[in-house]
């Protein structure tokens, strides 16, 4: 079992190489058959050399393209240097790499795609509205995906080549639980196990504001809605247009029996306008429950 573990960095010259040893220090304990890969997404400082000379394969980014088509780079890599697994863990050493064989060993037992769960874990610090923010998706990941997550994005996961090559990533925002809600569907066997997530050392590249976590949790979250459970987003979306338009009708009736409904034509074409849109969003949502894969 040919085993490549990726790291995805961005300007990570400072621990890029603990994480690189840490590594091969797990995989060569276990006599794994290994490589270790770095995505480098076009850091400006050392990351690439540093990487490569504590013996991982390096590939660079041109420029910062962001996590999740460093993610998909390392799907692509990894295939065309014939992985039977996938391992990915972050560079910032908040995951521990000499967990990484507690993930190799369900794969070894048949699962398909292993997450390490921080929330089943030990948490040694994570900032309050993450934890409520990643508490939040993963129900609704697991709401969309008919199993329970408890850490849809967790960064520290391993996979098979099957799932590497059945499951191509499309989404540029919600990657990690596209992979997790998909597995699931396909029915690949699915596993957490429990992990340790210790406290980053200096500031947070993805994390630069509370009310920038919030504002981008909620949209991810409306994104998965919207993208696995169709019917569901948009047939609640026109419902309500459809209601509102409703009522307004009821209105213009009793206006008609009774006062008279001369003077409300603005309104009339208002409420026409709404039941119109309502109706076809309801529709929409039919059509693209039907072509979703």
């Amino acid at each position: 079992m040919k085993v490549i573990v990726t790291i995805p960095a961005f300007n990570e010259e400072k621990g890029i190489k603990r994480v690189v040893d840490g590594v091969k220090k797990a995989m060569s304990s276990g006599s794994y058959n290994y490589k270790v890969l770095v995505v480098d997404d076009g850091s400006s400082d050392r990351t690439a050399e540093i990487a490569r000379k504590a013996g991982a394969i390096v590939y660079s980014h041109p420029k910062n393209y962001g996590l999740a088509e460093c993610f998909k780079t390392e799907i692509e890599k990894c295939l065309e240097h014939g992985a039977d697994v996938i391992v990915h863990i972050d560079a910032d050493f908040q995951y521990k790499p000499e967990e990484i064989p507690k993930l190799l060993k369900e794969i070894k037992r048949g699962y398909d795609l292993v997450l390490g769960s921080r929330f089943k874990g030990k948490i040694e610090h994570m900032p309050f509205i993450k934890r409520v923010g990643n508490i939040a998706f993963s129900k609704v990941v697991s709401q969309v995906a008919g199993m329970y997550i408890s850490d849809a994005q967790t960064g520290f996961r391993a996979f098979t080549r099957k799932v590497a090559e059945k499951i191509p990533i499309n989404s540029n925002h919600t990657y990690t639980q596209e992979q997790i809600i998909r597995a699931i569907k396909q029915k690949l066997n699915v596993k957490e196990v429990p992990i340790y997530f210790a406290k980053r050392d200096g500031k947070s590249r993805l994390v630069t504001s509370v009310l920038g976590y919030a504002a981008r949790a909620l949209i991810n979250i409306i994104r998965t809605y919207r993208d696995y459970e169709p019917l569901k987003f948009f047939g609640t979306i026109g419902t309500l247009m459809f209601s509102i338009g409703f009522v307004i009708g009821v209105y213009l009736v009793y206006l008609h029996f009774t006062t008279g409904i001369i003077g409300h034509f603005a309104l009339m074409m208002l409420d026409i306008l709404i039941l119109s849109i309502g109706l076809q969003i309801i529709i929409f949502g039919f059509i693209a429950d039907m072509n979703r894969k």
